[in-house]
């Protein structure tokens, strides 16, 4: 079933936070970087800072996005973003099979699942995600436990949902074209924005590259 909640043209640059790359600066000054470049939805990845911190980060990015009409999810942390009325959350296949995600978030919020197969993308689906992340579709570095999507698979999962599908993994301004008739909305990136010097400059020439791969 089609939601609402979001749309494919908001999912075309999604950057995911890493404060790996932060070197000195603020996550909320890296992400304005991001958002000036024209990032289209951001998540907030932290797996490593407690609540009240999270919270209090959690808040100022939401505040930054709100500016640039930008959405604003949660990575897995479901209880955070009700709290902080975040704009929805993106959360594994283990996270969204205890079907309350949807119940505690409430009908008007987003819900991104991770998914690595057909089946697994039907099943997100049917159990009411509004958009999918498929991946790694290229070797990565980032999540030690991201199995590799064929790019065979990612056209087979484009195919089989109705809702949109966003490409993750390993994916750079060098290798965003070999994703071209794949059928994806759009390309998730931590380092291809993050880690690199001038995140502007960057962030515009990887959305130009990622439109002439998904249009």
């Amino acid at each position: 079933m089609k939601s609402n909640n979001c749309k494919k043209e908001d999912l075309l640059l999604y950057a995911v936070t890493d404060r790996y790359w932060l070197n000195g600066r603020t996550l909320t000054q890296v992400v304005k970087e991001s958002l000036d470049g024209g990032v289209t939805f951001v998540q907030l990845r932290e797996k490593d800072l407690d609540d009240e911190t999270f919270l209090q980060e959690a808040k100022e990015l939401q505040a930054l996005c709100k500016e640039y009409k930008v959405p604003f999810v949660i990575n897995d942390n479901v209880d955070i973003a009700v709290a902080m009325d975040a704009d929805g959350v993106h959360v594994g296949q283990s996270d969204m099979e205890a079907g309350d995600v949807r119940a505690k978030l409430g009908p008007d919020k987003i819900i991104g699942v991770s998914a690595q197969t057909v089946e697994q993308a039907l099943l997100a689906q049917e159990r009411g995600a509004d958009y999918l992340g498929v991946g790694a579709v290229f070797p990565t570095g980032s999540k030690d436990d991201a199995d590799d999507v064929s790019h065979e698979t990612l056209k087979a999962i484009c195919e089989a949902v109705d809702i949109p599908v966003v490409a993750i993994g390993g994916i750079k301004m060098s290798n965003v074209c070999e994703l071209k008739g794949t059928g994806i909305d759009g390309i998730a990136v931590i380092s291809a924005i993050y880690a690199q010097e001038n995140i502007p400059e960057a962030t515009k020439s990887l959305k130009k590259a990622t439109e002439e791969a998904v249009y």
